[in-house]
């Protein structure tokens, strides 16, 4: 169940929405993921410069996110050439539930996080117009999240998402710095093999197609 009456707590700016998801709600998300990747497996991004990055991803919608050495940016299909799959209705309801607006996201970013691994501070800035809020939904082990300004070098501070949790980066936090920089692995037995994975959805285009 969504909890649709949940308070949120500030958070930099940002709101998060602490244990909005039931047990149920959680693995009903991890079963649809779980159909996404069957169709679009995870893959390893790398930087442009190179550097592999320690998530796997993968994505669901319109376009998905992709970065490797032409840089970081949103294609429509897959590496492997395919359509990505549609944006499952659980992760749609979630948006709907604290977005407050009728536009649906164009993208779900599915990032998996295995033991030690972690996400950089960075700006989500790719999209094409920053008045639409960026959801975040943690599903699996705990994440040390850390959420600055708009300056890179400002101060950060830094919470706990536990499974269940909803972040949105809205208004003055749209372009907030924010990134993970450990899992408590193994805190939660909603995965098998534990991890943490993490839905970013985001509206990309400033129009529907």
């Amino acid at each position: 169940m969504i909890a649709h009456d949940t308070p949120p707590m500030d958070l930099a700016g940002a709101k998060l929405f602490k244990g909005m998801l039931d047990r149920t709600a959680q693995e009903a998300l991890v079963q649809a993921v779980r159909d996404v990747v069957s169709d679009a497996p995870l893959f390893n991004p790398e930087t442009r410069w190179g550097k592999k990055m320690s998530v796997r991803m993968t994505s669901a919608g319109r376009v998905g996110w992709v970065s490797d050495r032409r840089g970081y940016r949103y294609e429509p299909r897959h590496p492997k050439g395919t359509s990505w799959p549609a944006i499952p209705d659980p992760v749609l309801d979630v948006w709907r539930a604290v977005a407050g607006i009728d536009r649906l996201p164009d993208c779900c970013l599915i990032n998996f996080y295995g033991e030690g691994a972690r996400m950089g501070l960075h700006q989500d800035r790719d999209e094409g117009d920053f008045s639409f809020p960026v959801v975040s939904i943690s599903l699996g082990d705990d994440a040390l999240f850390r959420i600055g300004g708009v300056d890179r070098k400002g101060s950060t501070q830094s919470t706990w998402l536990g499974s269940g949790d909803v972040l949105m980066l809205d208004g003055a936090s749209r372009l907030a710095y924010h990134g993970v920089d450990r899992l408590r692995f193994g805190s939660s037995d909603l995965l098998r093999d534990h991890g943490r994975i993490n839905l970013t959805l985001r509206v990309v285009a400033t129009e529907p197609s």
